[in-house]
């Protein structure tokens, strides 16, 4: 799972990331890379939802599946991992 999310207000963009570190590995300073199950995404959301102002903020959730990962191509600094599985949410 890959997650982006773009927040409009400085008080509330580090909660974002604190909780982000929590379920996945920062790739760029707004987007991660998760391995959730269908529990821990509905968690994420959850706790997300009580933390974003939906009219200004955005959080975008982009499925990857175990295929799709042999296919992340990387110009520059970064790996991905092949040894976390990763869940189809």
């Amino acid at each position: 799972m890959l997650v982006s999310y773009d927040i409009c207000d400085i008080k509330r963009l580090p909660r974002v990331a604190k909780l982000m570190e929590g379920y996945g590995v920062r790739v760029q300073y707004s987007v991660f890379e998760c391995s959730l199950t269908q529990r821990q995404l509905m968690e994420l959301q959850r706790r997300l939802k009580r933390l974003i102002k939906p009219e200004v903020d955005s959080v975008r959730f982009y499925p990857l599946c175990e295929s799709c990962r042999d296919e992340i191509v990387i110009l520059g600094q970064g790996t991905v991992s092949r040894d976390e599985p990763y869940y189809i949410a």
